[in-house]
């Protein structure tokens, strides 16, 4: 939503306003008056703390403190509760008045849409052929993965989407008096489902569960992805009407659900294939459900209706090829053809969803998606030809935009792994096949060398996999299965091979022989169909090294001889959250800016096209913050048409859940995509980059001191909920790596997600305000302040870390302090963090030229001043049970303790609207 625009929020008033009552009385009839009036209480009590009342401080603690067990879990299901309910209400506000404004630009495109982004082009001065250059560069890939940040239950999101559509109908007109009473009643009904519904899963999830939990995505993107197609089609047409545009696939989306093995022993082969398996049912489920809708339409006679020789030999071709498909062709209207051939479809369909990983194609099956397009083109032209425009454009053609966009996979699978659990299976084959023993003490060099030969089927034969280390034959058996699935099964339904913690090209290489020692054990000389190789560069270091590494890659003949198999394409993935976690939030932000801007340089030499690939978060510690922004401040020249990005964890279900939400989020990537591309070039006063080179080694010395602090470890244990958020059930990967009680160990997820929920938001700023002080002694305030106005990477770096500031709380953070077990060293940690996000703020506002956070931005601002006084009273119950849990950490409430802090933590997160 924009300041600039006049919102009316009387409809989202009055949504908030229903649901609290309903909720009231939900609560009444369940748990009794007590029990509402005690939330009541304590509302009241936290509104007015807000309102600055210490007395009403000391007595919301004391309330809260003089709470039992059955008390706490009330209140922190009501609160909870209410969140998910304001949730929904601001989300269905949001797509209210996306739809207001739309109407009211009409017939102009609304702001940053694919229609405004053509149109921008076309008021530049971009011929056709220019604009269809871009189109042909523009490939975009939102990539789904399950890390562990998603904390509420997949049958909570049912029961919110229930809601939702109750909500979507109290803005119906011409609403009868008796289908208003039918909808409260099921609006009722669903709220007291959701009171009495278990907030918590009663275990972790298994990889395959987080597979098919993610396809609850599948309903909205397959609604959505032809109209973000349909769109592009009708920009184009507006703004160039003389034009003929090829239109590529510049959607397409992919998933590391089901092949991120990285830290995640979970992640089996068998578990890969089932994935693959998964993800095809899916997709082919739906392709013979489109099918089945074409079947009740086009039901066109050749008595008024002229066909093309071309679908009468689809039919004939298939009565020969497959025989048994021909009583289904007798049961139907001899003069119906477009029904012949759906009959047709609807048989090899059903064929190809027979297919396996592990087997050949059966006979009848599509080889690929591009023969289903092939056979629904001919029919699309047909009806062309004889005038049924209308019939081709509308579900016709919505089909062939899925076919497009979904192919028979849904979404390409990555497969990830950890560079130094490739490192260790290289070295066990290696040592089978004796041409080294000590892999682990050979130089960089030397691996390369032996990395760029690859064994010969006999040799690759006679290595027993048995006698391996379960870790390697794991790693041996996804690469076979990898092989399997590119020769006979889809070979679109695989993504890239991923490099985790990548410090240097060899391990890249790694990636490459283990997919080539697989090929040969399968017996063939070369892999069939090898996968893009994908260096992940996380920390500060390999971030500044990744300049060296590309290049060191780019110079061996075997690896870019590999890349030009890939149409000259490279793709790079940055890590946002590891960065962060190592560096603090200034530095990782420049250090991933500038390397975006050197590995551009490299590939450039080297005539490669790069395509970056952003390992983002949901938490604005970890690259989160509006997608479209983001794209925005990103180098154009590390743009050009192409990006990859993470979708994660509560992400998935804030974007994509809701069909209207899901299409504005893609189509605000789509348009910032294409209009940074355009630039092409960054231009940048070279003082400037300078000023940030010095803040940026301030920011990060900064951070790296408060890190070194002895005190460091146990505080972060101890003033936050950390040790609950590893035990919660919301994930089938560890939060550590290796299980070890180390910083380096812990994943950043968790680390984001404790400093979140503990309102420290360290994360997100610390070191900022220090580094931008030191930038303006540099080039002066003013200077900073000139940079934020006409620099979109600084601006967006500010305007994250101004929502960060806002929903830290200095007061709340406070009292986490206040559990660490030794109070010197709590309060000089402490200390350090107050300090440095005054600084930040100060900071911060000066630049923006902003008397308070979020004054450009009104109604967040007005969100998040609503929401603290429900979140404060949630934080301070997870301190109380925090302080109890660890007073009697055997005792007999302990479990139940336990399970009310996890409780509190969807809560908060949900309030926040933020989790890691």
């Amino acid at each position: 939503m924009s300041a600039a625009e006049p919102i009316d929020d009387q409809p989202l008033r009055r949504d908030v306003r229903t649901l609290g009552f309903e909720l009231g009385r939900v609560i009444r009839g369940h748990t009794g008056e007590a029990t509402f009036d005690l939330v009541e209480r304590i509302r009241r009590l936290a509104q007015r703390r807000r309102a600055g009342s210490d007395q009403a401080d000391r007595e919301l603690r004391e309330a809260i403190g003089a709470c039992g067990l059955d008390e706490l879990e009330s209140l922190i299901r009501a609160l909870s509760c209410f969140f998910d309910l304001a949730n929904l209400s601001e989300d269905r506000h949001r797509i209210r008045v996306l739809r207001q404004r739309e109407a009211e630009r009409h017939p102009a495109p609304r702001n940053e849409s694919i229609g405004a982004a053509v149109d921008a082009m076309a008021e530049a001065g971009a011929s056709a052929d220019e604009v269809q250059g871009l189109l042909d560069e523009l490939a975009i890939e939102p990539v789904f993965t399950a890390h562990p940040t998603e904390a509420k239950r997949r049958t909570v999101r049912h029961t919110l989407r229930r809601l939702r559509r109750n909500l979507l109908r109290l803005d119906a007109e011409a609403m009868l008096p008796r289908e208003r009473n039918e909808m409260l009643s099921d609006l009722k009904a669903n709220l007291a489902c959701l009171w009495e519904t278990d907030a918590l899963r009663p275990r972790r999830p298994t990889v395959l569960e987080e597979v098919r939990r993610s396809l609850f995505v599948a309903e909205s993107l397959w609604e959505v992805a032809p109209r973000l197609r349909r769109e592009m089609r009708n920009a184009l047409a507006r703004a160039y009407p003389e034009a003929s545009f090829r239109i590529p696939a510049f959607l397409r989306f992919g998933s590391w659900i089901g092949g991120d093995r990285d830290g995640n022993p979970f992640v089996t082969a068998e578990v890969t294939a089932e994935t693959l398996k998964c993800l095809r049912a899916t997709a082919l489920e739906k392709h013979l459900s489109a099918c089945g809708e074409l079947e009740e339409i086009l039901t066109v006679s050749d008595r008024y209706h002229r066909f093309d020789p071309s679908l009468e030999a689809m039919v004939d071709n298939a009565r020969t090829a497959w025989p048994q498909i021909e009583p289904r062709l007798e049961a139907l209207n001899p003069h119906e053809k477009y029904r012949h051939c759906l009959a047709v479809i609807r048989y090899r369909l059903e064929r190809t969803a027979e297919a396996t990983p592990e087997a050949p194609l059966p006979a009848g099956a599509y080889g690929s998606a591009e023969g289903l397009s092939a056979d629904l083109n001919r029919i699309v032209e047909n009806l062309r030809r004889n005038g049924h425009d209308r019939l081709a454009d509308g579900k016709l053609q919505d089909w062939v935009d899925r076919v497009t966009v979904f192919g028979f996979h849904l979404a390409r699978l990555d497969v990830r792994e950890d560079a130094r659990a490739l490192s260790s299976a290289v070295g066990e084959l290696m040592r089978a096949l004796g041409r080294t023993g000590d892999w682990s003490g050979l130089g960089e060099d030397e691996r390369q060398r032996l990395l760029l030969t690859a064994p010969s089927p006999a040799e690759a034969g006679a290595v027993d996999l048995e006698a391996l280390s379960a870790a390697a034959r794991s790693s041996v058996d996804v690469f076979l299965l990898l092989e399997r699935a590119a020769g006979s099964f889809d070979r679109a339904a695989l993504g890239t091979l991923i490099a985790s913690m990548t410090h240097a090209p060899s391990d890249c290489l790694a990636l490459m022989w283990l997919e080539r020692f697989a090929a040969a054990r399968l017996g063939h000389a070369e892999p069939p169909a090898p996968l893009p190789i994908v260096p992940l560069f996380e920390t500060i270091d390999d971030l500044e090294r990744s300049e060296q590494i590309l290049e060191g890659l780019l110079r061996l003949d075997a690896y870019r001889g590999r890349v030009a198999a890939h149409g000259d394409e490279q793709i790079c993935m940055v890590g946002y959250s590891d960065s962060t976690k190592d560096g603090g939030y200034l530095a990782a932000n420049w250090h991933l800016h500038r390397a975006q801007q050197r590995l551009s340089d490299v590939a450039a030499r080297h005539g490669v096209k790069l395509t970056f690939f952003h390992g983002r978060g949901g938490a604005l510690g970890r690259g989160g913050g509006p997608a479209a922004r983001s794209i925005r401040s990103l180098p154009p020249a590390a743009v050009q048409g192409r990006l990859r990005m993470t979708e994660q964890g509560e992400v998935l279900a804030e974007r994509y859940d809701d069909p209207e939400i899901a299409f504005r989020h893609l189509e605000q990537v789509t348009w910032a995509t294409m209009l940074v591309s355009r630039e092409r070039r960054e231009r940048v006063d070279e003082s400037w980059r300078s000023a940030l080179d010095r803040a940026s080694e301030v920011s990060r010395q900064r951070y790296e001191s408060l890190k070194a602090d002895p005190g460091f470890l146990a505080y972060f244990d101890e003033a936050t909920p950390i040790r609950t958020i590893e035990s919660m059930p919301i994930g089938s990967r560890p939060s550590r790596r290796r299980g070890a009680r180390r910083l380096a160990d812990l994943r950043a997820i968790p680390y984001t997600f404790a400093w979140t929920q503990s309102r420290h938001m360290v994360t997100a700023f610390f070191g900022l305000g220090s580094g931008l002080e030191a930038a303006a002694e540099a080039i002066g305030w003013d200077g900073l302040g000139q940079m934020y106005r006409t620099w979109p990477p600084f601006r967006a770096l500010i305007d994250n870390c101004e929502l960060a500031l806002t929903k830290a709380d200095l007061s709340i953070a406070q009292r986490y302090a206040e559990l660490a077990a030794d109070p010197e060293a709590g309060a000089r940690i402490w200390s350090r963090i107050r300090d440095e996000l005054h600084r930040s703020r100060r900071a911060v506002l000066a630049i923006a030229g902003r008397e308070e956070l979020l004054d450009a931005t009104p109604w967040l601002q007005r969100s998040i001043r609503v929401r603290n006084p429900y979140v404060d009273p949630l934080n301070l119950i997870q301190i109380e049970l925090l302080s109890r849990i660890r007073a009697d950490p055997e005792g007999p409430d302990a479990q139940r303790i336990h399970e009310l802090l996890c409780v509190t933590v969807q809560g908060v997160a949900a309030g926040l609207r933020t989790t890691g």
